[in-house]
């Protein structure tokens, strides 16, 4: 069996850090190794539009800023594959079909659905379309025969109901569909990076995100202002570093030679941590030194965003080449389904045999 990765993003703004460290990076890692025939990344517009279908200026203009940041982080378009949801229509044909394999309240059970229901105050007037995104996230998947999905650690509960609607879907037509395996980052840091504000996740709506393309200077700003300990009100308290958004940045991106570089008083992460809990070292010093780091990984992605967007109408005929290599696998794969399905009737032959012999008998 090939190895086939699908993953992407919803086009609702440009991608920050989170997304950068939760999936992004690793992306990169995975295009770069070899191991994988085909690597699909999708700019999920028709799925954006289940929470923005009055406000769909808001998902176009985003189209290119994604495409831009996966250029600038190094998604390369001659080893992978990236298109726009809404432009490969056998999407919704799938979906349709596997609507019938999945219960309303199997849908109202999933978690990630039920968090995303509450963020939104969807509570009382929850669209159908939002409602139901599993599975259209589960036809995205085996559209493209995924074998590999890697995914931030919310992403789990979308990619178990895959699992679900593949599973019923051989076991009723036949096997037929790929069943994914789940990828999640390799440092537990990275499963899902807080906003600066100290909540729980990094989010665009929330406006509590570090930007991949933000400038050295918007960098610094939100770095120096983010949520620490609230109990270590002077250098001299004790902190704590578990929960402490400016340690768990530093826990996703700082590695030892950045103590060599900008830090030369500790040898490791640890040897701060431990400072800070004991006491005498202030959050400002702290605080300068994830600055330091975030800009050396961020300034190489700037950098090339800024080449990329001197030639936009290029980057749409890129995404215009990806969407038609996209299509041709996502029309292969229905044609398969149809086939299980047994509603791929003008191509059964045995089929109009059958109804013309029974037709001749009477």
């Amino acid at each position: 069996m090939k190895k086939i990765i699908l993953t992407g993003d919803r086009p609702t703004g440009r991608l920050h850090v989170g997304h950068y460290v939760g999936s992004l990076k690793r992306r990169v890692e995975l295009q770069n190794s070899g191991l994988y025939d085909k690597i699909f990344i999708m700019i999920a517009d028709a799925q954006a539009l289940t929470d923005n279908a009055d406000n769909p200026e808001k998902v176009r203009q985003n189209i290119v800023e994604v495409a831009l940041d996966y250029l600038a982080c190094g998604i390369d378009p001659s080893k992978s594959t990236i298109f726009i949801q809404s432009q490969i229509p056998e999407l919704c044909e799938f979906t349709t079909y596997f609507m019938n394999l999945v219960t309303v309240s199997r849908v109202q059970r999933n978690p990630t659905v039920k968090s995303e229901i509450q963020m939104r105050n969807f509570e009382t007037s929850i669209p159908v379309g939002f409602f139901t995104y599993p599975i259209s996230q589960a036809s995205d998947i085996t559209a493209f025969r995924a074998t590999t999905v890697p995914v931030g650690e919310d992403q789990l509960p979308m990619l178990e109901q895959t699992k679900e609607i593949v599973n019923k879907f051989n076991a009723v037509y036949g096997e037929t569909l790929a069943e994914p395996e789940i990828l999640l980052p390799d440092n537990k840091a990275c499963l899902r990076l807080p906003g600066i504000d100290g909540k729980a996740k990094m989010s665009k709506s929330l406006n509590n995100c570090i930007y991949l393309s933000d400038s050295k200077e918007e960098v610094n700003a939100k770095v120096m202002s983010m949520f620490t300990d609230p109990n270590h009100l002077r250098v001299e308290d004790p902190g704590e570093v578990e929960n402490n958004p400016v340690f768990i940045y530093l826990d996703a991106f700082c590695k030892e030679e950045h103590f060599k570089k900008y830090l030369t008083d500790y040898k490791n992460l640890q040897e701060l941590k431990e400072h800070y809990q004991r006491g005498g070292l202030g959050d400002v010093k702290v605080k300068r030194f994830l600055n330091n780091v975030l800009q050396e990984e961020l300034e190489p992605i700037r950098s090339r965003r800024k080449e990329y967007e001197k030639n936009i109408p290029e980057i749409y005929r890129m995404l215009q080449t990806g969407c038609t290599q996209a299509r041709k696998v996502a029309s292969e794969t229905l044609a398969d389904v149809k086939r299980a399905m047994k509603i791929n009737y003008f191509e059964d032959e045995e089929l109009i045999l059958e109804q013309t012999k029974r037709y001749e008998s009477k």
